[in-house]
């Protein structure tokens, strides 16, 4: 059986889900897209390769594995992509949530239904169909749970916007002993500078008391202030447009004092390293065209 345990982001990692490029499926029509990025990649003509997709995930298998974490594999589904594990479950204390995620995304779940099988069933809960939430929008930090959300009118014609009121809700109502708050991130269909896909791409916690942030990602200034408030100017990194659209903020935390992130934020990494971190630098930029990254590739099973 596996025991599981997420308090928090940055705990000393000890299993996880990681996702796989292995077998991808064709680059997407334009109809198919799901995010602005991806689409800007697929008219591009520079939408990533398999090949190149593989070889940034086993360089990060190997990451984990030099740190001795028990990584898991989903079963592999023929020309599907399953890279993006975050999105279709998560953990909060020792509760696995199954995301209710895009329709024909739901073969993602059953990939990793050999795993969610380890897990004490009275643990494993699946949402009513009304509640709207991924992984990707839940950051756990001790006694908070920060969720991002979307509260326009116009939700339901966001295929960007991912976690509905009713998801905070639900959350709110299986723990509450927890400080839940929401997020109101900005989305475009259109642009992907001025998309926050979930809030892992605007925010994220790293150490024990810091964190990476993209003031224009929040609609709502009060939001943003909330997070510099609780952390402390002095402890947030931020980061510029393009830093957003390139998924600085979407590093992925081993301990209070190792992060996983891609090779090219030479700003951050060097912000990082200069506040004590070991920073392990990998290629992941061709995983990023599709609007993800290290932490939107994983899905965190145990922490210390």
């Amino acid at each position: 059986m596996i025991s599981l345990k997420i308090n928090n982001e940055t705990s000393r990692l000890r299993a996880v889900v990681l996702g796989i490029a292995n077998s991808n499926g064709p680059t997407p029509t334009v109809e198919e897209a799901y995010d602005p990025k991806s689409l800007e990649h697929i008219l591009a003509g520079t939408y990533p390769i398999e090949e190149d997709m593989v070889a940034e995930m086993d360089a990060f298998e190997k990451v984990l594995l030099k740190y001795d974490v028990k990584v898991y594999r989903p079963r592999l589904i023929e020309n599907y992509n399953q890279i993006f594990t975050r999105d279709i479950g998560f953990v909060i204390n020792d509760i696995f949530i199954k995301s209710n995620i895009l329709p024909d995304r739901e073969g993602e779940l059953d990939a990793i239904q050999y795993i969610i099988d380890a897990i004490d069933p009275s643990k494993v809960v699946r949402p009513p169909e009304e509640v709207h939430i991924e992984g990707g929008d839940v950051m756990l930090w001790n006694d908070h749970i920060f969720i991002g959300t979307y509260k326009g009118s116009d939700y339901k014609d966001y295929i960007t916007a991912r976690t509905n009121m009713v998801g905070v809700q639900f959350i709110k109502d299986l723990f509450p002993n927890k400080i839940v708050k929401e997020f109101d991130l900005i989305k475009s269909k259109m642009e992907a500078r001025d998309n926050a896909l979930h809030l892992d791409c605007c925010f994220q916690s790293v150490g024990k008391d810091k964190g990476i942030i993209y003031k224009r990602g929040f609609r709502e200034e009060a939001d943003y202030r909330y997070l510099v408030d609780l952390f402390g100017k002095e402890n947030l990194f931020h980061i510029k447009r393009q830093e957003m659209y390139n998924m600085n903020s979407n590093v992925f935390s081993i301990d209070t004092n190792v992060v996983v992130s891609e090779r090219k934020f030479k700003r951050l990494n060097q912000w990082l390293r200069s506040h004590g971190f070991v920073v392990e630098e990998i290629p992941y930029s061709e995983i990023a065209k599709q609007e993800g990254l290290l932490r939107c590739s994983t899905l965190p099973l145990i922490r210390d």
